[in-house]
Parts: C-alpha cells; sequence; structure tokens
C-alpha cells in the first residue's frame, strides 16, 4: 500500500501564494504518476496538475497553467505544488493522488491512491 500526507493548506489573499506538500511513503515503488485534484462542495474533484515519478513529464489544466508549478523531490518521496496569483475561484479541498499507471489522466477515477486532502481558501 501507499499511504499520502498532505500538508500546506490555509487562508491567503488574492494575488498571494500556497505552497502544497504531499509526503508519500509504503510502497512507493508502485508509484508512476503523482497528481492534484480539487473539490468544492456540490461540484466534481477537478484535475488541477500531475507530475511523472521519474520522467519530470508534467500536465496542468488549463485555469492555472502559468500560475502554479508541480515539481517532486525523490529523495524525499514528497511533491509539492507551488501555487501562485491566487483567485478565490481557487478555493477548495485539495487532494494528492498517486497512480502506478504510466500516462497522466486527467480523471481521478484512475488513480489508486489518495491523500485525505488539505483545505486552501482564497480571500478577495
Amino acid at each position: 500500500q501507499v499511504q499520502l500526507v498532505e500538508s500546506g493548506g490555509g487562508l491567503v489573499q488574492a494575488g498571494g501564494s500556497l505552497r502544497l506538500s504531499c509526503a508519500a511513503s509504503g510502497r512507493t515503488f508502485r508509484i508512476n504518476v503523482m497528481a492534484w485534484f480539487r473539490q468544492v462542495p456540490g461540484k466534481e474533484r477537478e484535475f488541477v496538475a500531475a507530475i511523472s515519478w521519474s520522467g519530470g513529464r508534467t500536465d496542468y489544466t488549463d485555469s492555472v497553467k502559468g500560475r502554479f508549478t508541480i515539481y517532486r523531490d525523490n529523495a524525499k518521496n514528497t511533491v509539492y505544488l507551488q501555487m501562485n496569483s491566487l483567485k478565490p475561484e481557487d478555493t477548495a479541498v485539495y487532494y494528492c493522488a498517486a497512480d502506478r499507471a504510466y500516462n497522466i489522466y486527467f480523471s481521478g477515477s484512475e488513480y489508486d491512491y489518495w491523500g485525505q486532502g488539505t483545505q486552501v481558501t482564497v480571500s478577495s
């Protein structure tokens, strides 16, 4: 099994920055892709960004391109999401996910492991 623990959420004003962290433990050798999703009440979970564990491939949803950066520290088994120029519409619970597949998928149903989520609130 793989365990994922997120941290770094909080309250920030519009235009500010936050960095989310996702630490993986357990059978991390199974992981090929790490991703961030977000969800607001009443809406489906939305893909935000993903990175391959070994090759450095990344992908982002259009609404965060140029503002968010996903990167990893393999030595720490940790993936980060640097969020800059935050907007009120970025407010959501952010979830870390891990996938054994090699491709980057945008659907949450493709991912095998999930963290508990961390709240990000952006005030206007």
